[in-house]
């Protein structure tokens, strides 16, 4: 078992205490969370020594894994950009976990992310959940599938449309995604009417969206290109996640009509294109004031994801309120992407992902994790 005792708690569960507990079990599942908890017999104890504890930060949509450090096409494995049309693909076969990323990410406070394909492709594959440390993908996965990533705007057309080839056109972009979908209607209705339609993987891959297991994770950064992800979704019956979301302030009342969650990012660096041209970092307070669930993203290694902590600091800086931040990125993305039952938060049950910072890092530029645990095993300390 494992104490961590004498720290600032905040649990993202509508507790704090400003000297408190954690106590994790030997199956690496939090067994209490308390003002004071007498240590078991054997087990290990930490003295937090008042330093701030949180869980493990929750990215919400980044490319760890697929796009390797220090590499050119050797490592470049998110996007097959030769088919515009690509949902069959799965990022797990695709993640490396002995990256340099992921030490560096379990240094920032980052102990889960969901990654997958980019967005070169209108539909690119499967998105996955998967703790930060380890050396078999197998092993670390929190959840697969998470969603099914799609692309509107600028990248597919750039990808396909400079080559003389479809989609050259945001109506190109939505008619793709459409025909897939209405194809895999077709598809499961043969299915279930005892056709016996031949197999086809990219449609058996939709089978979950169009069942509402699964949501498609949205890529779009322009406000046209946000609204229609938003048609399409409403006109199939599917779950959706707005992710960057770039210009989702300057729609915001239209946003708040909708309700779906908005995935916020990335926001800090240059803006590299057109679709960022409004990119600020006002734009979770905005989203976050009119009632939306959001989470603040890298979009990794856009934004290295050990600076998510950072990011959500700097929404600080820019009026979102400091709550709110900390929600931005973890029980927010925790629960947007269906695994809020096992990360997110200290609460009893849940895995045992625990952060003691160098200092607050909503305030303090330089904070980054004094010591990491997932599971209930300290796997980084300074």
């Amino acid at each position: 078992m494992l104490l961590i005792k004498n720290g600032h708690v905040k649990t993202m569960a509508g507790k704090e205490f400003e000297n408190g507990c954690v106590l994790i079990n030997d199956e690496g599942k939090i067994e209490k969370v308390a003002a004071r908890i007498a240590a078991p017999k054997g087990a290990q104890v930490i003295d937090a020594d008042g330093r701030l504890v949180t869980p493990g930060c929750v990215e919400a949509h980044c490319h760890i894994g697929l796009d390797n450090s220090a590499m050119r096409w050797e490592g470049m494995d998110y996007n097959e950009a030769i088919d515009p049309v690509t949902p069959q693909l799965r990022a797990i076969d695709s993640i490396n976990p002995l990256d340099e990323q992921f030490p560096l990410a379990l240094a920032g406070g980052v102990t889960t992310a969901v990654t997958g394909p980019g967005s070169a492709n209108v539909v690119g594959g499967t998105f996955a959940a998967v703790k930060l440390y380890g050396k078999r993908v197998d092993k670390m996965i929190v959840k697969e599938p998470v969603a099914m990533k799609c692309a509107f705007g600028e990248n597919p057309k750039g990808c396909y449309g400079q080559k003389g080839k479809s989609p050259m056109t945001r109506m190109a972009v939505v008619a793709l995604l459409r025909e897939l979908l209405f194809k895999t209607q077709r598809y499961m209705k043969d299915k279930a009417e005892g056709k016996n339609p031949p197999f086809d993987m990219k449609l058996e891959a939709m089978i979950p969206v169009l069942e509402g297991k699964i949501p498609l994770k949205c890529h779009a950064h322009r406000a046209d290109d946000i609204l229609s992800s938003i048609r399409v979704a409403k006109e199939f019956g599917v779950g959706l996640t707005l992710d960057h979301c770039t210009e989702g302030h300057l729609i915001a009342d239209e946003l708040a009509e909708e309700g779906y969650p908005a995935f916020v990012g990335p926001t800090f660096g240059g803006k590299s294109k057109l679709e960022l041209l409004n990119k600020t970092f006002d734009t979770p307070k905005v989203l976050n004031e009119k009632g939306l669930t959001i989470s603040i993203v890298t979009d990794a290694p856009v934004i290295p994801l050990q600076y998510l902590p950072m990011c959500a600091g700097m929404a600080v800086n820019s009026g979102l309120r400091e709550e709110e931040a900390w929600k931005a990125i973890t029980i927010n993305p925790a629960n947007s992407t269906g695994i809020g039952d096992r990360v997110g938060s200290l609460e009893p049950g849940k895995d045992g992902d625990v952060v003691i910072w160098t200092a607050d890092p909503m305030h303090a530029l330089g904070a980054q994790a004094f010591i990491t645990v997932v599971d209930g095993k300290v796997v980084y300390q300074k």
